[in-house]
């Protein structure tokens, strides 16, 4: 039967090709969708752990949670140094990132901060940035440097030594440029398939001289615990004294909190909320990653719905090509009921048919998908920040081509039904 099969397909191969190509597009999409929601619902997880708590001022958990990790938008609202320093007294904190952004270069954003970002931010499996080349802010023994993500040392053409000009705003053009004080490359951060790899980091001291705010003496970053909450008490001198009684006007968009003991994180939480001395929101980026991932369940849903419809569609043309093939082959199955072919057979050789091209179509379509995210990986990485691994299938996957294989095979049997019921009744007279 298997040999008939394939001989009956190969005679009518044009319609079966077409029908193939279907499937395998149908397929390809269908899998894609459902690689790329997986994959970007990883990459997002992983693009922080080891963070407990993240602070800024007063808004939407997810508004907050992308411009601090993700570092999609801007804040309307900032939160006061004076905040920052009561937040890194609490107790239970154990460490501290300060950011603030709001600038760019060619459109990558600007992230001031310290050097407490290489020593305590994590993602993925709690991993610690490292540097491809070069090294941190305290490395230099000027101002105005720049550490850059993997991505975005490969766009700007940049490496150490070199000298970038940071731009006030966020877009790709901007007509105000820092040009009075440029930065020096001073370390290339490994890849992360994070956002950590478009981005530039600078000290928030140099991006405080660039707008021209005051900056207490301890903004150039810490290296450890103890000094994070000890240098606030240092005396000022030089330029300093005479901001002796001036409290500092720089702002900062988010900060990252590690805690000694993750379960103070609710109480924490509850504390910085209902603070006094400004409108603070605090947010844990697992839970805020949650409900970021529920607005938008419709719109995976949508996506997935769309991929279905087109597979039905491709199996309703198979079903489509086997009914407008069954007048033309009335003879072949009258003559095989004649020479004792029974019922089983006659389904069974339509169904089989079915199945082989729905199959074919199926690998078609799989090893179209392998071949376009080995050959369009780099182009999602660089035009949506996705990172798409061309792996083996999951077992979701294989469970979508299974159900695919079992529509084709209930589709299959109304064509092999009709078959069966017209071949001794019209078969064996020619139609004139």
């Amino acid at each position: 039967m298997f040999k008939l099969a394939l001989a009956s397909l190969w005679n009518r191969r044009g319609s079966v090709w077409l029908t193939m190509v279907a499937i395998a597009i149908s397929t390809l999409l269908l899998l894609g969708v459902e690689r790329i929601r997986v994959q970007t619902q990883e990459n997002f997880a992983n693009t922080i752990s080891g963070t407990d708590l993240i602070v800024g001022a007063r808004t939407g958990s997810t508004e907050l949670l992308l411009s601090s990790v993700f570092h999609i938008g801007n804040l309307s609202n900032t939160l006061s140094w004076q905040s920052y320093q009561h937040l890194r007294e609490l107790p239970g904190v154990s460490w501290h990132i300060p950011m603030a952004m709001g600038d760019s270069v060619q459109g990558l954003p600007v992230v001031a901060t310290t050097d407490a970002l290489f020593d305590y931010f994590q993602y993925g499996n709690k991993r610690h940035l490292a540097f491809a080349a070069g090294d941190h802010f305290a490395s230099s023994d000027t101002l105005t440097v720049a550490v850059l993500g993997y991505e975005a040392a490969q766009q700007l053409q940049l490496n150490v030594e070199d000298s970038l000009t940071i731009a006030h705003g966020t877009g790709e053009i901007s007509f105000s440029q820092h040009d009075a004080h440029p930065f020096t490359v001073v370390g290339v951060l490994a890849r992360t398939g994070t956002p950590i790899d478009r981005s530039v980091f600078v000290p928030l001291a140099a991006q405080g001289l660039v707008h021209g705010d005051y900056l207490p003496e301890d903004t150039s970053g810490a290296h450890d615990h103890d000094h994070q909450h000890d240098e606030h008490n240092h005396d000022h001198d030089g330029a300093d004294e005479d901001h002796a009684e001036t409290p500092p006007v720089y702002t900062l968009s988010a900060v990252l909190l590690g805690l000694e003991n993750r379960a103070l994180a609710l109480r924490l939480q509850r504390t910085i909320n209902t603070y006094k001395g400004e409108a603070l929101s605090a947010i844990m980026p697992g839970l805020a990653l949650q409900n970021f991932w529920r607005t938008l369940n419709l719109f995976e849903k949508a996506l997935m719905s769309i991929s279905v419809l087109v597979v039905i569609t491709g199996l309703l043309g198979m079903l489509t090509t086997l009914l407008a093939s069954l007048r033309e082959r009335r003879r072949e199955m009258a003559v095989l009921r004649s020479i004792g072919a029974g019922p089983v057979t006659i389904l069974g050789l339509l169904v089989l048919e079915a199945l082989l091209v729905t199959l074919a179509g199926i690998t078609l379509g799989t090893v179209a998908l392998f071949g376009v995210l080995f050959l369009g990986t780099d182009l999602l990485q660089a035009k949506l920040g996705i990172q798409v691994a061309a792996s083996w299938l999951t077992g979701r996957e294989l469970y979508l081509l299974g159900a695919i294989l079992v529509a084709a095979t209930l589709l299959s049997f109304y064509p092999a039904w009709r078959a069966y019921k017209n071949a001794l009744a019209d078969g064996l007279t020619v139609k004139l």
